[in-house]
């Protein structure tokens, strides 16, 4: 197989571990297979878009989700590093405000699925990094919400210290309890 998956804590969230064949020219690997990543995961899924954004030490984005049109995402980072985060904000769920993490670098090749019914974040831990994910739905920015990534009933720990850069929409998030939630 061309990955290794390991749940995380909340176990719809995975880890998937390419392997990656290297030697003193550099490395190959293979990043993306539709039928191999649903045969090591057990999911039914389809990517419809692709996304690249960079960003500067300290950056944090998200918490992010759309409650319409609600979109998995599979992650990864090309440059740099960053300390990306899943919540649960599936009202129905056993793990319902409980996150889980995992630092993606471009050493590590580490990818991060975060499924439907999941706010999502980052923090860039490097001096740039260039962020890429895969959605299984389209941007809809009409439906789209934001977490506050410091909400206190969360209580992410995120490897930072200081206040992080945020966009206008970021510092608009609301709390988990007042944010609309998936069913």
């Amino acid at each position: 197989m061309p990955y290794t998956v390991t749940p995380t804590q909340i176990p719809d969230v995975l880890v998937l571990e390419p392997k990656v064949f290297g030697d003193s020219r550099g490395f190959f690997f293979e990043s993306f297979n539709q039928q191999d990543f649903n045969q090591v995961t057990g999911l039914d899924v389809n990517f419809v878009q692709d996304n690249h954004s960079r960003s500067t030490k300290g950056v944090l984005r998200g918490l992010h989700y759309q409650l319409k049109q609600p979109q998995g995402k599979l992650v990864r980072v090309v440059r740099g590093a960053v300390f990306d985060v899943a919540v649960d904000i599936r009202k129905s769920s056993l793990t319902f405000g409980q996150w889980t993490s995992v630092e993606l670098t471009e050493d590590n090749h580490k990818q991060f699925w975060v499924p439907p019914g999941f706010a999502h974040g980052f923090v860039v831990l490097s001096d740039t990094a260039d962020f890429l994910y895969k959605t299984t739905n389209y941007y809809a920015p009409q439906h789209e919400r934001c977490i506050a990534w410091n909400d206190p009933a969360i209580r992410i720990q995120w490897p930072i210290q200081g206040e992080p850069s945020l966009s206008v929409k970021d510092k608009q998030a609301k709390a988990l309890a007042e944010a609309e939630h998936f069913a």
